[in-house]
């Protein structure tokens, strides 16, 4: 999507339009059904395609690149991977020793040619083109890959009836087809990606912000090449199909390098893939950059500067338990300490921290590990997960005798940690004295910037909202963390803020992703309350009254400051 600013400049200095209600009410159009305003304009025979996407080159003083009879060879086609080309509607037409030529329908698209750049280590030079123009350029890509997939087939069938997979999977279409899949995923920032087999195709899949996102569909004949291509790249056993596999490899683009975590397992139409990237040269967040807000940011700060005690982060599997833990762990990350780490896996490697990988093959399990750890002189321990009656034990009474003890539970929220660690058979006592915080937390996505729009909700929004949270609490929700505009005195009158949809976050209305979080900070009334066994409802009754914002109204806040939508935090919140 050419951005609208300067799709508004081209249109005004070239007089394109000739009637301008109808290219205001294109406009209109676009943003209520969050559709691009080219595709509606020409759509609607407002505006021509030709001549528009000729002065769009001219205004941004680029060339204008026309691909009727142009024959682009495939190693030049191969520059750009195939996903990158469909998503984002860039080809590669030419290059030089320096340079890669690029034909873009959004030339303003910089992020893919900096990944482009960064990929072929040649300088991008950019030209425009149209959207028909970029199908026939897209035709001659599809073209190049069948006969890629043509030569796959054939080699597959010599594979099956000589049994050999390796050969197979070390074919040059197949490693171009899997290295596409994995630089792509790269690319669009994807946490995941699935490879799933089905009856007559093999579909790609990204998880991007959380949400599986489809990314291509491939022909069934890929299948067996493309699985055993990656389980060569994870050192995995080539003639193993009936039992789930796990591995780990690594690649690297230009000078950043990605892990990824390989999990293969048999379904009903063959091996089901999902590879979890792990970026090497992350850097550990901040807590702002985590997204805490003052408060809670200020009680989980008090609760890390003490000697010992335990700080327990909760919520669902893929809820950024480990992120928080890393970034806590690199803030405590000091000369002068000596911080010692159990993990399954070791996601992320920080300088100056022992990190040890479990193995139960030889009896190396969390509980097993933690008692070693106490007779290496740790100030500071951090256990992967409490996941039984041993680890748990063992870990409250290293934090009573003078440790420092990091770990992560699967609980809905904070105040349901405290029974539930009385559940697996800790005494109540011990859980009062030991614990000092509980951050129970989910990750949201964020409002993309480029899109960001304000709005007023609906008389039916305005009630889901009020029922869900009631009307009051969240006035005087807003008033006391100060999001409150000047003349915003009821719900009606408050703003709040959504993603149109642009080709910065594919047409979703978002990009990247942020925790809301539900800071449990331990005091004397909460600590009688566990000793006198009270429920959950309880204890979250007195945290709350001691301040504690609950992840929904955290959200809430975050959403009222521009950040997420309500949308958002009502799909990430409900139970």
């Amino acid at each position: 999507m050419i951005p609208i600013k300067i799709l508004e400049d081209v249109v005004k200095k070239y007089g394109l339009v000739k009637d301008e209600g109808k290219w205001g009410q294109a406009k209109k159009d676009a943003i209520a059904q969050n559709k691009d305003l080219v595709e509606i304009a020409l759509g609607a025979n407002i505006l021509d395609e030709n001549a528009l996407f000729l002065k769009i080159a001219e205004y941004l003083g680029l060339e204008f690149v026309s691909f009727k009879g142009r024959d682009i060879s495939q190693e030049v086609i191969n520059l750009v991977p195939n996903p990158l080309a469909l998503t984002h509607n860039v080809v590669a037409y030419d290059k030089t020793k320096s340079e890669v030529l690029l034909a873009m329908t959004d030339p303003t698209d910089i992020e893919a040619a900096e990944f482009i750049r960064r990929k072929t280590g040649l300088e991008p030079k950019i030209a425009a083109t149209s959207p028909t123009e970029m199908k026939e350029a897209l035709r001659m890509y599809r073209t190049g890959f069948e006969e890629e997939f043509k030569i796959i087939q054939e080699k597959s069938a010599e594979a099956a009836s000589s049994g050999d997979l390796k050969k197979v999977a070390e074919e040059l279409p197949i490693v171009n087809v899997v290295n596409s899949i994995l630089e792509h995923a790269i690319y669009e920032g994807a946490s995941d990606i699935h490879v799933e087999p089905n009856e007559k195709e093999m579909d790609i899949r990204y998880r991007i912000d959380g949400v599986l996102r489809p990314i291509m569909t491939l022909p069934k004949s890929l299948q067996n090449g493309i699985v055993a291509r990656v389980k060569i790249l994870a050192n995995l056993k080539l003639d193993e199909h009936m039992a789930p596999q796990d591995g780990r490899f690594k690649i690297q683009i230009q000078n950043d390098r990605t892990a990824f975590r390989v999990s293969i397992i048999p379904v009903y139409d063959g091996e089901k893939i999902v590879m979890r990237l792990l970026p090497e040269g992350a850097k550990s967040l901040t807590l702002d950059q985590l997204g805490f807000l003052e408060q809670p940011k200020q009680a989980l700060e008090r609760a890390i500067k003490k000697p010992n005690g335990m700080i327990l982060v909760t919520g669902p599997t893929g809820s950024g338990k480990t992120t928080t833990l890393y970034s806590i762990l690199s803030m405590l990350n000091q000369p002068g300490v000596n911080i010692s780490t159990i993990e399954d896996p070791i996601e992320y490697r920080i300088k100056g921290i022992n990190q040890s990988q479990i193995n139960p093959k030889v009896g190396f399990t969390f509980a097993t590990g933690l008692r070693a750890f106490l007779r290496q002189d740790p100030n500071i321990i951090m256990v992967g997960e409490i996941r039984d009656q041993e680890t748990a034990e063992i870990s409250v009474h290293a934090a009573m005798t003078g440790h420092l003890v990091l770990s992560t539970l699967h609980t809905n929220d904070a105040p349901t940690t405290l029974p539930r660690l009385i559940d697996m058979g800790v005494p109540p006592f011990l859980v009062a004295y030991t614990i000092n915080l509980i951050v129970a937390q989910r990750l949201l996505r964020k409002i993309c910037t480029f899109c960001k729009s304000e709005f007023k909700l609906d008389k039916n929004s305005l009630n889901e909202l009020a029922k869900v949270f009631g009307v009051e609490k969240i006035l005087n929700l807003f008033k006391q963390a100060g999001v409150l505009k000047a003349g915003e005195t009821s719900l009606e009158e408050i703003t709040f803020y959504q993603g149109a949809g642009c080709a910065k976050c594919n047409q979703s209305g978002y990009k990247g992703r942020l925790g809301i979080y539900e800071v449990l900070e331990m005091n004397n009334e909460i600590t009688k309350k566990i000793n006198e066994h009270a429920t959950a409802a309880e204890l979250k009754t007195i945290a709350q009254k001691f301040g504690m914002l609950t992840m929904s109204e955290d959200g809430l806040i975050k959403a009222k400051m521009g950040i997420t939508s309500i949308s958002e935090i009502l799909r990430v919140t409900k139970d």
